[in-house]
Parts: structure tokens; C-alpha cells; sequence
């Protein structure tokens, strides 16, 4: 059974800065979200209530290059119209990047193959105003070869339970497909894709390489939490504001 006339429905990919939000899944009245702020636009502009779906649920603070959502609608315009729409209403710090009519079927979350995230962390001595909200400010000099190495025993399918919360289920495995650091002017940048992540993983993964790379843990340090499954094993977690949603792959 098709949808009904006049009605599409489409999949769009979104840039936000996650500074203001608490998060990206709707919460009840008073907390402002990505979700909510694209729900009311999109109900605004088809004058009856619209929800969206997200590939992923980013937390408060974090920023999204590339996430990707769906919704169904009855627009009596083509995409590039919808599109142009809801960046004339939405708020500064959210922008539709394309958008394009999608299968029935499709669902941003369980049809994705992988995501990647990527960290930022801004290694000088004295801290910067300018990149307070998107990055993490780690003064002391980080060991890039270290944190590197440590990074390297993360790939393939392994169970990363002393690094995150399954955020259903009770399975803490994932498969990574790449983990590395490299240089970019003054900051050290983390970037990661996997099939899926544990709720945290990538905040708490950031925290105990730079614990690896400052010299308060060995690489071997780090293999033995990582192999002790133990969530009270992992270093602190990096703060949110150096974290963005950098893309999502789908099959097509």
C-alpha cells in the first residue's frame, strides 16, 4: 500500500551546531533539539504535525556534519523548494544540505551500513576563545604516535563494553572499520567508522587516548581496559563540544 496522493517522502541530510541543543531527539516541552526544531518547521510549512526520523541520536553539545533523516509529507512542490523552505525557517545553526525524494521503505537508521565521527582537540598550551565550542582544549603536549598505536587495537569486530552503553539490547560488539589521529594545524583530530557505536564510546575512546597520548596511561594500559570489558575501566570521557557526526553510508 503506497502513500497517499499528493503525499512524499523524503531524506535529507543536516548541519547543525549542537552548541544550544540538548540534543538531537525531541524532549518533552521547555528543552530545545535538533529533532524539534526540524519537526516544527516541517509542520509549519505543511500546516499539520510531521515527524522525523534520525540515523542518530547525538547528545546535548555535539555537532553533526552529516546526519541524515526522513520524514513523509504532502508538499505540492518539488524538493529543492522544500529544501530552500526549511533554511529560510530554521534557526541559524541548522542547515539542510540536500534533500532529495526517497523510497517508502527507506529508514535512516537501520538501513546504514556504517558512520563516521570525528573528534577535534585542540592541542596548544593556552586555550582559544574562538574554538571553545568545537573542540577540546588539551594543554599538554599529546604523543600522536602513542594515541595512534593505542587507536590501532580498536579495528575489527570486538566487544567495546568498557567504552559505551548498547543503546538497545544488550550487545556491546561492534565492528570498526578505522581509527586514527593526524595533525591539522593546531589540533589533533580523531576520526572513526564503524557498523555502529555504543551510547558514549566515541567521548569515552577520545578521553583514554588522550590519556594515552599525555602519558598518564601506556598503550598497554589501554589494551588492558579495552580487553577487561569493564565500563569503570575507561578514562573519563572527552567533553561534547569536540564531536561531530561526520557522515553516514548507506548501501546506495
Amino acid at each position: 500500500m503506497g502513500l497517499p496522493l499528493g503525499v512524499t517522502r523524503y531524506r535529507a541530510q543536516v548541519e547543525y551546531d549542537g552548541t544550544n541543543y540538548c540534543g538531537f531527539q525531541r524532549q518533552r516541552d521547555g528543552f530545545l533539539t535538533i529533532q524539534g526544531e526540524l519537526e516544527r518547521v516541517l509542520t509549519n510549512l505543511a500546516q499539520q504535525s510531521v515527524s522525523i526520523t534520525g540515523a542518530g541520536r547525538t547528545d546535548s553539545g555535539v555537532h553533526a556534519l552529516g546526519q541524515v533523516i526522513s520524514f513523509t509529507i504532502e508538499w505540492r512542490h518539488d524538493a529543492s523548494a522544500l529544501q530552500r523552505a526549511m533554511n529560510a525557517n530554521l534557526p541559524e545553526d541548522i542547515v539542510v544540505k540536500h534533500l532529495q525524494e526517497t523510497a517508502e521503505s527507506f529508514h535512516p537508521r537501520f538501513d546504514a551500513r556504517r558512520r563516521s565521527y570525528l573528534y577535534r582537540v585542540y592541542n596548544e598550551p593556552v586555550r582559544s576563545p574562538l574554538y571553545r565550542g568545537r573542540s577540546w582544549h588539551v594543554a599538554r603536549r599529546l604523543d600522536l604516535g602513542e594515541m595512534n598505536e593505542a587507536a590501532a587495537s580498536l579495528i575489527g569486530r570486538k566487544d567495546f563494553a568498557t567504552f559505551g552503553l548498547p543503546p538497545q539490547g544488550e550487545s556491546t560488539e561492534r565492528e570498526v572499520f578505522s581509527a586514527v589521529w593526524h595533525a591539522e594545524a593546531q589540533f589533533l583530530v580523531f576520526q572513526i567508522e564503524a557498523n555502529a557505536f555504543l551510547y558514549r564510546m566515541v567521548r569515552s575512546l577520545v578521553g583514554s587516548l588522550v590519556a594515552v597520548g599525555s602519558g598518564a596511561w601506556t598503550v598497554d594500559d589501554f589494551i588492558a581496559a579495552f580487553q577487561a570489558k569493564d565500563r569503570s575501566r575507561s578514562a573519563a570521557a572527552a567533553p561534547p563540544q569536540g564531536l561531530f557526526l561526520a557522515s553516514i553510508t548507506y548501501k546506495d
